[in-house]
């Protein structure tokens, strides 16, 4: 499975389909092309261009009814529940976080926010989402056993570096990627401190992306070993 960050909290995994979660590309450049999209919740930097896309969608079942109105084929879940799709298979995971529908104006109730986890080619990706750090995060390790974790450590809105790092020991992923900062001011930090952090005091890799960079996962080679500090 190829994965590449679009900024923000958009990731496109590439494999025997094409999934791309919270379709919000900060730099306003298109070309997701998605078999399948995922909305982790209904706030605008994550529902994104998810109705323009016109793909088949994975999202909360408040999201996707309202997904089902403006013609879109939406498939709805809850906390907890799973479906596969074209081979791919959807876990909807906690989150703590508020889940508005802003599209759809004020007082929309977009259900609850949430993550997934994401499997596709024998290869298993957690998305967090956006989410505060809670300590049943052990139970996604324990149950689903993600290969990587993909985490927000923007602060303000989700948890920051420092419960992001207890957030990956938790998860016991392999691979952490951050996400979901620097997008503006309110969420500037430094992700090569939250490796330089993690992976001293931890077995866990963490790589950093630019926009628009990709990796392979399961890849064993130097492009997900740890970094030289």
């Amino acid at each position: 499975m190829r994965l590449t960050w679009r900024g923000h909290s958009c990731f496109v995994l590439e494999g025997s389909k094409r999934v791309v979660v919270d379709p919000y590309v900060p730099s306003g450049t298109g070309d997701l092309a998605p078999d399948i999209i995922a909305v982790t919740h209904g706030h605008a930097d994550h529902l994104g261009d998810t109705v323009a896309l016109r793909a088949k969608t994975v999202a909360g079942n408040e999201i996707a009814k309202y997904l089902v109105a403006q013609g879109i084929d939406a498939v709805g879940l809850n906390l907890g529940g799973s479906i596969e799709l074209d081979g791919v298979r959807f876990t909807m995971t906690p989150a703590l976080h508020s889940g508005w529908l802003e599209e759809a104006g004020p007082g929309f109730d977009g259900g609850s926010a949430a993550g997934y986890v994401i499997r596709m080619d024998g290869v298993s990706v957690y998305h967090a989402g956006d989410t505060a750090l809670f300590s049943d995060m052990t139970l996604i390790r324990d149950l689903y056993r993600p290969d990587v974790a993909l985490l927000p450590i923007g602060g303000r809105y989700t948890m920051g570096p420092e419960e992001a790092m207890m957030a990956a020991n938790f998860i016991g992923a392999p691979l952490v990627i951050p996400m979901h900062y620097n997008t503006w001011p309110a969420i500037e930090q430094d992700p090569t401190a939250f490796r330089q952090a993690l992976e001293r005091t931890t077995d866990i890799r963490v790589r950093v992306l630019e926009p628009g960079e990709s990796i392979d996962l399961g890849d064993t080679g130097p492009a997900n070993k740890k970094e030289e500090t």
